[in-house]
C-alpha cells in the first residue's frame, strides 16, 4: 500500500483566483504536500493549463467570486464531497489592482474593486464556514503590504485591503473560540501577471483623464507606474510566495500575519514607528527617484493620449 502523504491525507483547500500567479503556484504547492485543491479559475482555459503542468490532487473549479451561484456552487461542491473530505483551509486570493488618483478614478472602478477584493472574499467566507468549522479550519486572506501602507494613486486598492483586513480581525474575534484560525497574508512585491495588468490599467485611466487632471497628476502617475515596474522585476516569485502561504494554511498554531518578501516587512515597520507626516515624506523621496526615470518622450505621449 502506497503510505505517501498524498494517499493517506485526506482534506480538501480552497483556493480562489487561482489561474495564474500566487494563487496558481498556491494551488501547486499545496497540491504537492498532499491536498486535495479545489481551485478557482475563470476561463476552462485556465483550468487546462493549471493540470497540464500541476500535480495530483488539483481540481480546477470555473469560480467567480463576485457570482452568488459560482460561490454556492463551490460550497456545494465542498459539503457534497464523494469522499466526505473535511476542509481543512480557504485561501481567499482573488484580486484585482485598480489605481488611479482619487479624483480620477470612475466611481464604477472604486465598486468592482471592492466587489472583488472585499465583498467576494465576504461571500466565499459565508459560504465555506460551515464547512470549516466541522474541522476546525483556517481561512487565510491574501491582504497586501498596501493593507498597511499606500502609496498615492492605490486609494481603491489599499482601500479595499485596508477593509480586508479589518473584516480578517473581526472575523478572528468571532471564531477564534470555535476553533478556527484567520490569518492575513501581507505580500510585497511578487513576480506575477497581475503587476503587468495592473500597469496596463492604470495607463489606460491615465490616458482617458482630463487635460486639468493629468496636469494635476500625469508627473504623479507615470512615477507611480514606473515604481510598479521596478518593483515587478525586484520581486520575489510567485513560488515563494506560495510556501509562505501554504504555511499560513497548514499550521497548527499559525501566526495572525505573515508578510512576503522583504520590502514588505520593511514598510510596515516602518509604518509602524513613524509619524504619518514623516512617512509622506518617504513616499515622496522615493517616488521622485522613479519621477526622474521616466523620459519626458513617455510624458509627452501620456499627455498626447489623454487629450486626444
Amino acid at each position: 500500500m502506497n503510505s505517501s502523504p498524498r494517499a493517506t491525507r485526506q482534506e480538501l483547500i480552497v483556493v480562489t483566483g487561482a489561474s495564474t500567479g500566487m494563487g496558481a503556484a498556491t494551488a501547486k504547492e499545496l497540491a504537492r504536500r498532499g491536498f486535495h485543491v479545489l481551485a478557482g479559475v475563470r476561463r476552462d482555459a485556465d483550468a487546462d493549463a493549471l493540470v497540464a503542468d500541476g500535480p495530483e490532487g488539483l481540481e480546477p473549479v470555473i469560480l467567480d467570486i463576485t457570482m452568488e451561484s459560482d460561490v454556492a456552487a463551490i460550497a456545494d461542491r465542498v459539503a457534497r464531497d464523494p469522499l466526505r473530505r473535511p476542509l481543512r483551509a480557504l485561501i481567499n486570493n482573488a484580486g484585482i489592482a485598480v489605481n488611479a488618483p482619487v479624483e480620477a478614478l470612475p466611481i464604477a472602478h472604486w465598486r468592482k474593486q471592492f466587489e472583488v477584493n472585499l465583498f467576494g472574499h465576504v461571500a466565499m467566507t459565508q459560504a465555506l464556514l460551515p464547512a470549516l468549522l466541522l474541522g476546525g479550519g483556517t481561512v487565510v486572506n491574501i491582504s497586501s503590504v498596501g493593507g498597511k501602507v499606500v502609496l498615492p494613486t492605490y486609494g481603491a486598492y489599499a482601500g479595499s485591503k485596508f477593509a480586508l483586513e479589518a473584516v480578517s480581525d473581526a472575523l478572528r474575534r468571532e471564531v477564534s473560540h470555535l476553533g478556527i484560525k484567520v490569518v492575513v497574508v501581507e505580500p510585497g512585491a511578487v513576480k506575477t501577471e497581475m503587476v503587468d495588468r495592473g500597469i496596463a490599467t492604470a495607463e489606460e485611466l491615465l490616458a482617458n483623464m482630463s487635460a486639468p487632471q493629468l496636469t494635476r497628476y500625469g508627473d504623479l502617475a507615470a512615477a507611480v507606474t514606473a515604481q510598479a515596474r521596478s518593483f515587478g522585476e525586484v520581486g520575489v516569485s510567485a513560488e515563494h510566495a506560495a510556501k509562505v502561504i501554504a504555511k499560513a494554511a497548514t499550521a497548527s498554531r499559525p501566526r495572525t500575519r505573515y508578510t512576503i518578501g522583504r520590502d514588505a516587512a520593511v514598510l510596515v515597520r516602518i509604518s509602524r514607528l513613524v509619524s504619518d507626516r514623516v512617512l509622506d515624506r518617504i513616499v515622496r523621496l522615493n517616488l521622485r527617484s522613479f519621477a526622474k526615470s521616466v523620459r519626458p518622450s513617455e510624458k509627452n505621449e501620456k499627455a498626447d493620449a489623454a487629450m486626444a
